[in-house]
């Protein structure tokens, strides 16, 4: 039979083993909330940086009309350049622009309406619009950090 002194013991080392544990626990609690915080001051920052950079990326909506294109780019900065680089890009789709009006002092703004050239053999639609426009503006922005630097 066990003495009572080992069984004083032993429920103490027990005792002492469930309050270890529960230390230890509460310490990697601890830790984890505070790298939580740590997670959530970088996403706010991660947030806050890329909404900064995305308000000026210009914005692009194209509609199809029922004779023609209509394009709205838009971005709340200045962007010395891009109006010609949209430009290439109706050129190269082969959209004739019958009317347009352009905004680049404060910010840029261009909404013009075109119709398909009549010797491009293959059909313009929206998207391949709005995709030619997307290129030209990676290509602008490409040139825009080049001249920065």
């Amino acid at each position: 039979m066990l003495s009572s002194s080992m069984i004083t013991c032993c429920s103490s080392l027990d005792h002492m083993t469930k309050t270890s544990i529960i230390v230890d626990a509460s310490n990697y609690i601890r830790e984890l909330k505070q790298k939580v915080e740590n997670l959530q001051q970088d996403i706010s920052t991660s947030r806050s940086s890329t909404s900064d950079e995305t308000s000026s990326w210009p914005k692009v909506t194209v509609k199809t009309l029922e004779k023609g294109i209509l394009v709205n780019v838009y971005s709340g900065k200045s962007c010395p350049g891009l109006l010609v680089c949209i430009l290439e890009a109706f050129e190269e789709v082969g959209l004739n622009v019958l009317d347009a009006r352009v905004s680049c002092e404060d910010n840029f703004h261009l909404q013009a309406i075109g119709e398909e050239n009549e010797e491009n053999e293959d059909s313009i639609n929206a998207q391949v619009v709005k995709q030619a426009i997307s290129d030209a503006i990676k290509i602008w922005e490409e040139s825009s950090n080049e001249q920065g630097e």
